[in-house]
């Protein structure tokens, strides 16, 4: 009797031991993120066909594939390299995103990161402590692939710059409630871009304006993944950095403003 009951207490610890293995172990795992962005445009000077089909090239534009390397404790995130994307030559209009080849790195257990950018051809390393965002946890699950996943939000304020209709540059401060999914599945407090802390991987995330979902997962794979944290370009704080990019906002939002007093131009704003 007494042999029966060791065996039921062995087997109940075996079982526990496999459904929780990466609780009880190192791990490491490599995600792949999709990105879709919703596109709002604000066009003086141009028709409804011309409206159309800038807006089809600027969502090929913004459809981007990013890789989160992660540990239990650190993670870097970057955009994947792909090859530009031909336009029409028939419409006459060729529009072409350039964006930034940002490495993020995060280090969760000294609540820090490293963010190698470049902007305007000058490279930069912001360095700084990492926010703590307030999350609110909700009772509601979905599938993401193989993985059940527990929704969470988010709620803040942020100021966008445009061009008014009398050539003015206008700040305009609005609400944004970010959506997140993640799944304890994988519980690391980790997270595509910006975004963390949270009791599982995020899988998910909608601002309102951006998107990005998760499309594959491998975890621990044969090739051990190596974590490496950027060390190029000049040392800032993010917001010294914010300083610069509200700086070099201003200058462009200035030289759109002298074109427009010289004659017509065409308008276009993204999101918000």
């Amino acid at each position: 009797m007494n042999h029966m009951k060791s065996l039921q207490i062995k087997l109940i610890c075996l079982a526990l031991f496999f459904a929780l293995p990466l609780q009880s172990q190192d791990f490491q795992g490599i995600a792949t993120y999709k990105s879709h962005r919703k596109v709002d445009l604000e066009m003086d000077g141009a028709n409804e066909e011309m409206k159309k089909q800038i807006q089809e090239q600027l969502k090929r534009q913004f459809q981007r594939e990013y890789t989160l390397w992660f540990n239990k404790h650190e993670s870097l995130y970057k955009q994947n390299e792909q090859l530009a994307k031909p336009n029409p030559v028939s419409s006459g209009i060729q529009i072409q995103i350039q964006e930034s080849s940002d490495i993020l790195y995060k280090n969760m257990k000294e609540n820090r990161y490293s963010n190698e950018t470049e902007i305007f051809g000058k490279q930069f390393l912001i360095q700084d402590t990492l926010n703590r965002r307030n999350w609110e946890l909700v009772n509601e699950t979905k599938n993401i692939g193989d993985y059940t996943c527990y929704k969470a939000i988010f709620k803040d304020e942020y100021t966008t710059q445009s061009m008014t209709e009398e050539n003015t540059v206008e700040k305009i401060t609005k609400e944004r409630v970010t959506t997140a999914w993640y799944t304890p599945q994988i519980p690391i407090n980790i997270g595509p871009g910006e975004f963390h802390g949270l009791p599982g991987l995020i899988l998910e995330i909608n601002d309102g304006e951006m998107t990005l979902i998760c499309n594959k997962i491998v975890m621990n794979p044969n090739e051990s993944v190596e974590i490496k944290e950027p060390t190029k370009g000049k040392k800032v704080s993010q917001a010294k950095f914010d300083e610069i990019m509200d700086k070099k906002t201003e200058e462009m939002m200035d030289r759109v403003q002298s074109r427009r007093k010289d004659g017509e131009n065409v308008m276009i704003r993204i999101g918000g």
